[in-house]
């Protein structure tokens, strides 16, 4: 991996200041590795430092031209870091070596980054027998060990950063999509908005909160992957939403419908629950004998699975390589996630709606899902369940996790009027969706064992939708003239169910983005074509 600075400037000390700085004329692996101890600690939060091994230093500067060392020891060299990252510092830390010719002379560069698990400490001596460890930190350009106040501030930091507050040293600044950063400063109506089509994207990234390290060397934070790049399973297996229908026969049967949505979070996020929305969620309609006025209620309130989604979407594991799975069966619809809640919450408190939990796993992605609306982060989403639950008219939510905290789940048993007209329907004439645009009438068409309510404007869509067209021509079709209005319930819908695709499905918001409609589309249509001759 090549350094994130030129090495002249490193030098010469600019733009790194010197206490991020060590030369070492030869290899000393005790001293380096206090020093990387303390490096990792990095308590200043300069963003660690480099040891330059092959250069003599005299009053903490460079003496040129280097003494060099010889290519040989280099591997050797390494080598040795492998084994001292794992068995003399804790937790394991290993910085980056990257071997470079100055003047003719052999140097090794060790580019240490303040690590994401202080505090570390190292062994106190390489000794055999030595078995006592201690915290070592940089104080102006040499490297000490921490005592008294300092060891008490170092503790301090001893919580370890959140994952998605962490900087990700497997990707690029360049892995942040500045349009979909500049979506999101729009969507929350942030003053940053106007500005950031003249800010480099490292400076727009450390304004948004989602670009850490160094001056020399910025990476971006997981957060910031999550939430703007287009493909974040890329650095996050498995970062996905799994809404899965079982029909009558449940699990145990050969039947099921599957849709996977990935993406950023709030796109992600925003098609899952859109889905269930228009698809698995059904209306009954309750008439008293005696009294003019019907009750409408849902087999699952869409209130109570919104705050279950999102709340799976803020708390589970990111580095956990498990997707959250929505499942619904003919009786109940379960929200699941990984791992299960923070270790201070009690199942008979939340179960009563008064868990307060004492630490939240994602502090990031709780305040942008807070300023897009989704969350208020502060405990309310279990009571807002419950609450749903009870005005619908259903029976109480149940939530579970185990012993070990190891998965979370939410259960909402489905409505007894709903239930009731689900078994004496047939098939899967139960499950359709019943929402659609305000003032539209839906026009129902069956593709595979999935049942999809479109409006006549999503209709006339697909009709006239026979080559790559542009957003403003849809609208036209339409007779839309509000262009969020028209995207959010719309198009949106479209794509989610793969009636319509984009032709750069990476860069959504392009200005090149064209439209074209899928097989599923026209199979669709011919359905609909059928039925109504």
């Amino acid at each position: 991996m090549p350094l994130p600075i030129n090495i002249n400037d490193l030098l010469h000390g600019k733009p790194v200041e010197w206490e991020r700085l060590e030369f070492k004329e030869g290899w000393n692996p005790e001293a380096v590795l206090h020093t990387l101890c303390a490096f990792a600690n990095d308590i200043h939060n300069l963003g660690g430092g480099y040891i330059l091994i092959g250069i003599a230093e005299n009053n903490g500067r460079p003496v040129l031209p280097p003494v060099g060392i010889e290519p040989t020891q280099i591997d050797a060299i390494q080598k040795e870091l492998l084994h001292l990252g794992f068995s003399a510092i804790a937790p394991y830390y290993h910085p980056i070596a990257v071997p470079v010719e100055i003047e003719g002379r052999h140097v090794l560069v060790l580019w240490a980054l303040g690590g994401p698990t202080r505090p570390y400490k190292a062994k106190i001596s390489l000794s055999k027998d030595s078995k006592d460890y201690a915290y070592y930190i940089r104080k102006n350009s040499s490297t000490i060990r921490a005592k008294g106040a300092d060891e008490t501030e170092l503790m301090s930091l001893a919580a370890t950063i959140p994952h998605d507050d962490r900087v990700n040293q497997q990707a690029k600044v360049e892995s942040l999509s500045r349009e979909l950063m500049q979506d999101y400063l729009q969507q929350v109506g942030s003053d940053l908005a106007g500005q950031a089509p003249n800010l480099s994207l490292v400076e727009l990234g450390r304004q948004m909160g989602v670009v850490g390290g160094p001056e020399e060397a910025p990476f971006p934070l997981n957060v910031g992957l999550m939430m703007f790049n287009p493909e974040p399973w890329r650095f996050f297996p498995v970062m996905q939403i799994d809404v899965v229908w079982f029909p009558k026969e449940g699990p145990s049967g050969n039947k099921f419908s599957e849709k996977i949505f990935k993406g950023p979070i709030p796109r992600m996020t925003r098609d899952a629950l859109d889905y269930i929305k228009r698809n698995l969620i059904t209306e009954t309609v309750i008439k008293h004998h005696g009294r003019a006025e019907s009750t409408r209620v849902e087999n699952f309130p869409y209130d109570a699975i919104e705050e279950a989604v999102v709340n799976a979407v803020y708390h589970r594991g990111y580095d956990t390589r498990e997707p959250i799975e929505v499942r619904i069966e003919y009786k109940e619809l379960f929200v699941i996630s990984y791992p299960g809640p923070d270790r201070s919450v009690r199942l008979e408190q939340l179960r009563a709606g008064r868990a307060q939990p004492r630490r939240y796993r994602n502090r990031r992605i709780g305040e942008f899902l807070k300023e897009l609306e989704f969350t208020e982060g502060r405990s309310t989403g279990i009571p807002k369940i419950m609450e749903a639950m009870k005005k619908n008219g259903s029976p109480p939510a149940e939530f579970e996790f185990d012993e070990d905290h190891s998965y979370f789940m939410v259960r909402l048993p489905i409505h007894p009027a709903a239930l009731e007209v689900a078994e004496s329907a047939t098939g899967n004439a139960a499950i359709s969706s019943a929402t659609v645009g305000a003032g539209e009438t839906a026009l129902a068409g069956e593709v595979g064992s999935t049942k999809l309510a479109l409006s006549r404007h999503q209709v006339d869509i697909l009709r006239n939708c026979l080559a790559d067209m542009e957003i403003s021509d849809l609208m036209a079709i339409a007779g839309r003239a509000d262009r969020t209005k028209f995207r959010n319930q719309v198009l949106r819908p479209l794509l989610t169910d793969d009636l319509l695709v984009m032709t750069i499905p990476d860069k959504p918001t392009s200005s090149k983005q064209r439209y074209r409609i899928t097989d599923k589309g026209r199979n669709l249509l011919a359905s609909l074509n059928e039925g109504a001759a």
